[in-house]
Order: C-alpha cells, then sequence, then structure tokens
C-alpha cells in the first residue's frame, strides 16, 4: 500500500515514469526483500539484491508492462540467488580441492605453487565469463542440470544454451591453455 500522494499507476503505466517506478519500488520492494532473505538467511544480502533487482527493472523499464513487474522482480530476484549460489558452489569446490590435495602434497612446495597458480587461473577464467554464459556453464557443469532443464530455468532456447556452454567451454580451454603454455 502505498503511503505516498502518488497516483496509482494504471496498467497502461510506462515503468519509466518516475511515479511509477517509485511506486512499484515501494510496492515490491520489502516483500522480495523478505522473499531474498528467506533464500539466502542473510538481511545484507537480500538488500543488497532486492536493490539489484530494482536497479535491473530500471535499467529494462521500457520493455516491462506494469502487469508483470512482480512477476519479473520475483525472476530476476530468484535468478540473481541462483548465481550467488552458483558462485559459492564454485568456491567451496575450490576450497575442498585445495584442502584434499594439500593434506596429499603439503611437502612438494613446487606442485603447490603450480596448483596455486592454475586455482586462480580457472577462478578468475570463469569468474570473467559473460554473466549469461557464466550462469549456463555454471547450471549444467555444478548443478547438472540438462540443457532443457537450464532453458526451461532461464526462459531461454535450448540452442542459446548450447551456445553459453560452448562459449564458456571454449574461453575456458582458451584461457587454461596460456596457463600450460608458461614455464616455470
Amino acid at each position: 500500500m502505498s503511503t505516498n500522494n502518488c497516483p496509482m499507476p494504471t496498467d497502461h503505466s510506462s515503468l519509466c515514469e518516475e511515479q511509477t517506478f517509485h511506486h512499484v519500488h515501494e510496492e515490491y520492494s520489502t516483500p522480495l526483500r523478505n522473499f531474498l532473505y528467506y533464500k539466502f538467511g542473510d538481511l545484507e544480502k537480500a538488500r543488497d539484491f532486492t536493490q539489484e533487482a530494482f536497479i535491473r527493472l530500471w535499467d529494462n523499464c521500457s520493455k516491462v508492462i506494469y502487469e508483470k513487474v512482480k512477476s519479473y522482480l520475483f525472476t530476476i530476484g530468484n535468478r540473481l540467488f541462483l548465481d550467488e549460489m552458483d558462485h559459492q558452489k564454485v568456491v567451496l569446490k575450490f576450497q575442498y580441492r585445495q584442502n584434499y590435495s594439500e593434506q596429499q602434497i603439503e611437502t612438494n612446495p613446487e606442485f603447490l605453487y603450480r596448483h596455486e597458480e592454475f586455482k586462480e587461473t580457472l577462478e578468475d577464467a570463469v569468474s570473467s565469463l559473460p554473466e549469461k554464459q557464466r550462469t549456463v556453464f555454471l547450471l549444467s557443469r555444478i548443478d547438472k542440470l540438462k540443457n532443457k532443464e537450464i532453458a526451461e530455468t532461464l526462459d531461454i532456447s535450448i540452442k542459446t544454451v548450447e551456445k553459453h556452454i560452448a562459449g564458456a567451454l571454449k574461453t575456458l580451454k582458451e584461457n587454461l591453455d596460456e596457463l600450460s603454455d608458461r614455464k616455470i
């Protein structure tokens, strides 16, 4: 319920109009923040990702119709959550690998040096992928989703999923090949 004197937006109101956007923010920011808080269990992250969802709404205000604004915001919020969880899975996986490897070879400094360099290069390569490519790649490789499931989750075509995975693999291979060509 709006607490200011802004007129209630109509179905034909443009989200790019400041009053309409302000009304949408007042109406949906708390429910979206709560939704993300329940998912994250962290109020600060929920606030940050709520803000990010509204920034994306503003950036795409001319493309989103008023009737779909709630769905759009919650979809963006959920995608931001999934992206963050994918990122955390990658971080945890690398931490686990690092701990496991160090237990086995902690007496070999050369291997440790090479391992750390490779790990950093891989993390950088994955994190430098374009957002959509990284998301699709991690959903495929970390969450083990099938291409069809990824397409449905992200509301894109299967061909687009295949293109993103192929692009991610090509970029990662190029970045990792650069490392293997270096001499230590």
